[in-house]
């Protein structure tokens, strides 16, 4: 155990004290804000283009107020379009926009016309459209003698209220539902790049240290099989080291950045519908829904939530580390050899990240419940499903099948390990896989 202790204090501080650990450390989590500031403001962004446009309206459908927006300015004429196209050049403005009579009353296709030398934006495109569209269906409302409030009456929002039947269960929402699944897709995609990320890193050391002869001499003074666990346990510890780090940093990074903008994060969430330019009295709404998504987060059962995270993310750890190191210690000189061996463990963590998507949506579904006691998906499958009530025993059962697997998958990369350590020349079949682990 004190040689399996070197190993893993040696992988973790060869780690760790690494430039570029630090810096990906550090620098992580402030991208990923720069990020979501930067996508924030694009998607806020109103477009500078301004444009005139003269309308031609011969039918006279465009009624009320057909105002400007969008960043487009309207003018009507009565003009004949020949004599428009005209004088276009002398005037100043960009397009003419022509709008043909209805040939009847209910046709559902009508198309209108944009003349100008310039191209139009897709956002012109599309705001000239459903301008145009509004008001032409406001005029056939009117043509068609049907009052404009009664048929507002007809339009009715439904929203589904989830209410307990027994006493005792607790009231729930469909924010709740919302917010789980989310919480459950977001804890599946970090399980899927840690495992696949730092696996990788532990298969990489392993076959850079047998192609350069590093691992003789070590073999010299640790067994084997020593060697690997030490060296899946560092680097582990090096995962968990970072996932802490920007457990601490990330909310740190945020509340600054709240405090540099003069705003607590209940002014943020509040302005939230303003700043992202959302329809007049959509703002209230939508503020009402970030304080609903806080509440719901504060409400769950977190006390499970991060152990039974930390536990599968172990587990999953140990498990494909176990097999990428057993891999890494097959490849034969050339470091390119591994795919072919490392795509038969791919397959399970990317079949894990397709289901999570039906599990995430159904989280008690047959699917879902069977899916998470396999261990090589229930470290992507569980956490996906822990946003929403889990039966204990489902949990149980699948812990305990996680941690059985992770020591048989730990002695079979131990068997292969300790042979394929010191073979060179050649990258090992699977068929020689398969022989190692029952070689004595």
């Amino acid at each position: 155990m004190d040689k399996v202790l070197l190993v893993l204090k040696r992988e973790y501080l060869s780690r760790v004290f690494k430039r570029s650990f630090l810096l990906t450390t550090l620098l992580t989590p402030f991208a990923i804000l720069l990020f979501i500031v930067v996508v924030g403001l694009i998607f806020s962004y109103d477009s500078d283009e301004k444009k005139k446009v003269l309308v031609l309206d011969p039918g006279k459908m465009l009624i009320d107020d057909f105002i400007s927006s969008g960043g487009i300015d309207y003018e009507f004429t009565d003009k004949d379009l020949a004599s428009l196209k005209a004088e276009f050049t002398e005037s100043d403005f960009n397009g003419i926009l022509y709008i043909p009579e209805l040939e009847e009353i209910g046709v559902n296709n009508h198309k209108i016309f944009y003349y100008s030398d310039e191209q139009l934006s897709l956002d012109a495109t599309n705001s000239i459209s459903r301008k145009v569209q509004g008001k032409i269906k406001d005029y056939k409302i009117v043509q068609m003698g049907i009052d404009p409030n009664q048929l507002q009456m007809l339009d009715t929002k439904v929203t589904l209220d989830p209410e307990p039947i027994s006493d005792d269960q607790e009231d729930t929402s469909s924010m709740a539902t919302l917010v789980g699944s989310g919480l459950g897709g977001v804890m599946g995609y970090v399980m899927f790049f840690f495992i696949l990320i730092y696996g990788m890193m532990v298969m990489r050391s392993v076959m850079e240290e047998k192609i350069n002869r590093i691992v003789e001499i070590i073999i010299s003074s640790v067994k084997p099989f020593q060697l690997m666990l030490g060296k899946i346990l560092g680097v582990g510890a090096v995962g968990l080291t970072q996932i802490v780090i920007w457990l601490i940093l990330i909310p740190t990074f945020s509340y600054v950045a709240y405090a540099f903008l003069g705003m607590s994060a209940q002014d943020i969430a509040a302005s939230s519908g303003a700043d992202m330019n959302l329809p007049e009295g959509m703002e209230d709404s939508f503020a009402a829904d970030i304080y609903g998504v806080m509440g719901e987060l504060s409400r769950l059962n977190w006390w499970l939530i991060i152990p039974l995270f930390i536990i599968y993310f172990i587990g999953g750890y140990i498990i494909y580390t176990s097999l990428f190191a057993a891999v890494g210690s097959a490849i034969g000189d050339d470091l390119n050899e591994g795919n072919s061996l490392t795509f038969p463990l791919m397959i399970p963590i990317i079949l894990a990240v397709y289901m999570m998507f039906r599990v995430v949506a159904v989280p008690n579904s047959n699917l879902a419940v069977w899916s998470s006691m396999i261990p090589f998906l229930s470290p992507i499958i569980m956490p996906a499903r822990l946003g929403a009530e889990i039966p204990s025993w489902q949990i149980a059962l699948s812990v305990a099948l996680l941690v059985l697997f992770c020591i048989f998958s730990v002695w079979i990369a131990g068997r292969i390990y300790r042979v394929g350590i010191l073979l060179y020349g050649k990258k090992a079949s699977l068929k020689e896989l398969g022989k190692w682990i029952f070689t004595n």
